[in-house]
């Protein structure tokens, strides 16, 4: 899939907005949420959130190694994420946040960090996959971010193929969407129900025809994109 730069910064401006509620994203965004394994609390950071028992170790462990002002003040932290629960420490959280707003090593860490763990695995499943329209590679970059992945248990509802299987694109799509968009709203988790704002945000610009993300400005969660 080949897509611009702008393209690529309006997949980020989207992601960014659903994740944070602000397009040019909030690096310095802590929330605490019940979706950790099991169901536990975790805490999620940053400009696309990554989460405590996810990457967030990974993350920090950039960032240390990049010598950024608060490096020192969070190494000893990157060997705790994950492992023991974080939530209730005051003085990472606002190391976390401090770091984001006022050293811009963390804030370029964070963009080289979600670029290389979400952005190029979702551009190179839509590649491999023979997608090539812009809505569908935001699609994938989207289902990376919330999901991790393209998830089996969600492609396996419906029987549309890829591109690189014989299928039809706009049809694969537009199935996937719908059927993200069931899986979405029937979780069992209610913290999952309720990001079917980003799917219902998929389903109406798959409506208006809008796959090659060229009919400007957009409305990600009632927040203008342009």
């Amino acid at each position: 899939m080949n897509i611009s730069i702008n393209q690529k910064r309006l997949f980020e401006r989207v992601v960014n907005t659903f994740e944070t509620g602000s397009p040019a994203g909030r690096y310095d965004a802590i929330a605490i949420l019940n979706d950790g394994p099991g169901g536990k609390q975790q805490i999620t950071y940053g400009r696309s959130q990554t989460t405590e028992y996810g990457n967030l170790r990974l993350l920090l462990q950039k960032y240390v190694a990049a010598n950024g002002t608060f490096s020192r003040a969070l190494k000893p932290y990157a060997e705790k994420v994950g492992v023991q629960p974080l939530i209730d420490d005051e003085k990472f959280k606002t190391l976390l946040k401090d770091s984001a707003k006022n050293d811009p090593v963390m804030r370029n860490v964070q963009d080289r960090f979600f670029d290389e763990r979400y952005f190029q695995p979702a551009l190179k499943w839509a590649s491999e996959n023979r997608l090539i329209l812009p809505l569908s590679g935001l699609v994938v970059y989207d289902s990376f971010i919330h999901s991790g992945s393209i998830l089996w248990e969600i492609r396996r509802t419906f029987a549309e193929a890829t591109p690189v299987r014989g299928g039809n694109e706009i049809e694969w799509t537009t199935a996937y969407v719908n059927a993200r968009h069931k899986w979405l709203s029937e979780h069992p988790r209610e913290i999952v129900r309720k990001t079917i704002y980003r799917t219902t945000f998929f389903k109406e610009e798959i409506k208006r025809g809008n796959w090659l993300l060229g009919k400007t400005p957009i409305f990600a969660n009632g927040i203008k994109i342009s």
